[in-house]
């Protein structure tokens, strides 16, 4: 495995006013900065606003180099109608190459689902664009029961062994599919 920290991008998908996601988003960015060799850069939809993002602007080329910068991605998804929020997908169709042979995983949350249905959504999406989705995922069921006012879990070990083996997963794939690219340029 490589010594170098790979960039992971925990892209935070919810940008409704009183949106939970901050929550989920804080528990998971501090759990991955305790794993090496992970640099995180957290991309918040609300922040970047990707409707308003238009081709060649300083923001939609900041947008696309973190994307592009990245190793691999964490999507932090609600689960909204069965579904993943529209601004989320609006975001991930500003760009193409820059997802191309990098690794995504998920952190989902939402009702009796834990926002599952979101993240199968978002497999397919990711496919179409030559990402590599890992196949475990952390969620959550009914997170607001979960997390105490401070936003720590109530009961942490179900979670933590889930992002666990979450981020296992994307530093194989992230270390691996980034020395290919070294290698030899991916031409999807």
């Amino acid at each position: 495995m490589s010594e170098h920290p790979y960039r992971l991008a925990v892209i935070i998908g919810s940008t409704r006013e009183g949106r939970f996601a901050p929550v989920i988003a804080n528990w998971f960015t501090r759990h991955a900065e305790t794993h090496a060799p992970i640099d995180v850069d957290v991309i918040d939809l609300d922040t970047v606003r990707p409707y308003e993002l238009r081709y060649g602007s300083e923001e939609y080329e900041s947008f696309a180099k973190r994307v592009d910068e990245a190793d691999a991605f964490v999507v932090i998804t609600p689960e909204y109608n069965h579904s993943f929020p529209a601004p989320l997908k609006h975001a991930i169709d500003l760009l193409h190459r820059q997802w191309q042979a990098k690794p995504v995983g998920f952190v989902s949350y939402g009702g009796i689902s834990g926002g599952l249905r979101a993240v199968e959504q978002l497999r397919l999406v990711f496919a179409e664009l030559h990402a590599t989705t890992v196949r475990d995922s952390v969620s959550f069921t009914l997170a607001g029961n979960l997390f105490d006012e401070a936003g720590r879990l109530r009961d942490p070990a179900p979670a933590t062994q889930a992002a666990d083996t979450l981020l296992d997963q994307l530093t194989w794939w992230a270390v691996t599919l980034r020395e290919a690219r070294a290698a030899r340029p991916y031409g999807g």
